[in-house]
């Protein structure tokens, strides 16, 4: 048996049928530790899947010397029971459309931190001049400073009355980090969101920014702290895409019938899906505003496309808006409703192809604006034949699902806008919605419980609608949908101002009269 290890890679018989670093990681680990230049946050599946892939493809060509620095801000496990069981190796799937795998070993992440037990060598890192960015895929729950009812999250409501220092939530400890550098080396650094959410770069620099200004208008920062942030710090949009399910049994199976060991996915404490692996489909994309004050690393020679803001948000809005994001959601949610655990599945049902072919091109296309360094309708047409059909790629709705009530709004409200006056002739989106609360209510369409995926606002919009039950529809549950459905922060429109109120309760009334509804909702909108 093998073990994932840089001393079972000096044996190259052990590792047949597998691509492994072609750089020498001891000297790449030495020179990051010395001159840090990449430092990310979130050691999850996509970071491992894409952007520690793309460091790798750099050190292997010699146009990248250092290597990349994880943090893990929120689930201490993927760090001491994934990386450092693996020294910090990866094994990096491919899965392929024809049931094929292309089996990598990832050796571009030379050093795996946690954010409250490595302190002082994250601050180390922050204050090398050296360092040109960090990156985060923390999820779009990681930016927020609000809960559903927009009051501040706990932590972060005693971070804005304390000075500076020991901040509990992880965006105040951030500012605290940025200004520990001003005062170490001064030099100006990127911070690049690379989550799946609109203007991620603005959502970055505006919880940055606003807990930089609440500790500025009580005393506790200084102008030239203030203008440090406002002028040194730069926040570019990105537009990520690469589909990462949970790592697989299936897979895990594979790898040690090769001989490797200690390959068995788990679940953590926190309900992270980790393995010292992860699978993921080919495609992947990734356009980057090239806005770096200290410099970069070329990941364009590894196929990133570096442009202008405008263009990001052409492409961001292309794929979180219309080709791909919302698709995904319309799966994911009715594909627990009908007790669907496969994406791929879900693809050969007819009615949900319908529902997903009609969302993309007749109600999210028209609104799409073409960002010329990828085809809108080329996108889509993958997305809809090859990436979501893909029986090799074992995603499911119920990982979808999950935090969709922070995703809602990007992937539908620009969509609605978009429509204006003629909102209220659209029929798949008010379906999602619709689809959505009924999902909510936690019982499949043959009135069977279910569980509803993690998400920070569950608790409270399921109290919202507690006492709601199949084919007990009234005065009382109608407005209690509606009340849901006001929320403008949650759906990024008016659902009132813009015709879609109605409607979208008239769908959710329909799919709840009893079992079998939602099915028959699908079957009379999508013939």
């Amino acid at each position: 048996m093998t073990k994932l290890s840089k001393a079972s890679l000096h044996d190259k018989r052990l590792w047949k049928g597998y691509l492994l670093p072609e750089f020498d990681f001891d000297a790449v680990a030495r020179k990051t530790r010395e001159q840090p230049i990449w430092l990310h946050f979130g050691a999850g599946n996509l970071f491992r899947a894409f952007p520690a892939v793309l460091a790798q493809r750099l050190l292997n060509s010699g146009a990248m010397e250092r290597g990349v620095i994880t943090c893990e801000g929120y689930d201490d496990e993927i760090v001491a029971g994934c990386f450092r069981r693996s020294d910090d190796l990866t094994i990096h799937i491919t899965l392929e459309p024809d049931g094929a795998i292309e089996k990598e070993v990832i050796a571009s992440v030379t050093e795996t931190l946690v954010l409250e037990q490595d302190r002082a060598r994250i601050e180390q890192i922050f204050a090398a001049p050296s360092l040109q960015m960090a990156t985060f895929t923390i999820t779009e729950k990681g930016y927020a400073l609000y809960d559903g009812e927009q009051r501040l999250l706990p932590e972060v409501a005693l971070d804005l009355k304390a000075a500076p220092g020991n901040s509990r939530s992880f965006m105040a400890r951030l500012t605290e980090l940025l200004l520990h550098r001003m005062h170490s080396c001064g030099a100006p650094i990127a911070l690049v969101s690379m989550d799946n959410c609109s203007q991620n770069g603005d959502r970055l620099r505006q919880s940055v920014l606003y807990i930089a200004d609440s500790w500025y208008k009580s005393g506790r920062l200084s102008e030239r702290e203030r203008i440090y942030l406002l002028q040194m710090v730069s926040f570019p949009w990105t537009m990520i895409d690469k589909i990462t399910p949970r790592p697989e049994r299936t897979v895990a199976e594979r790898l040690a019938a090769d001989g490797l060991q200690d390959i068995t996915p788990f679940i953590t404490k926190k309900g992270t899906y980790i393995a010292p692996f992860v699978n993921a489909e080919r495609p992947q994309y990734l356009v980057i505003e090239d806005d770096f004050p200290n410099g970069r690393p070329p990941l364009d020679q590894a196929g990133a496309i570096f442009t202008d803001r405008e263009t990001v948000h052409k492409a961001e809005r292309m794929k979180v808006s219309a080709c791909l994001n919302p698709l995904q959601t319309a799966l994911a949610v009715y594909g627990c409703l009908l007790g669907y655990t496969s994406i791929a599945a879900e693809m050969q049902d007819p009615e949900l192809a319908a529902l997903v072919g009609r969302l993309g091109r007749e109600e999210g296309m028209p609104v799409v604006s073409d960002p010329v360094v990828l085809d809108p309708n080329n996108f889509l047409q993958e997305v809809l034949q090859l990436r979501l059909p893909n029986p090799y790629v074992p995603d499911t709705p119920q990982r979808i699902a999950t935090d969709t009530s922070q995703k809602i709004a990007a992937r539908f409200g620009y969509t609605i806008q978009s429509h204006g006056e003629n909102a209220c002739g659209l029929t798949c989106v008010p379906l999602v919605l619709a689809g959505w609360i009924r999902y909510l209510m936690a019982v499949d369409d043959t009135g069977k419980p279910f569980s509803c995926s993690a998400d920070p606002l569950l608790c409270w919009l399921q109290e919202k609608m507690s006492g709601i039950s199949l084919g007990s529809v009234g005065e009382q549950s109608v407005a209690a949908v509606r009340s849901v459905l006001s929320n403008r922060n949650l759906f990024g429109a008016d659902l009132q101002a813009c015709g879609l109120m109605d409607k979208t309760i008239g769908y959710w009334e329909e799919m709840t009269v009893a079992p079998g509804a939602v099915r028959a909702v699908l079957k009379k909108y999508m013939a």
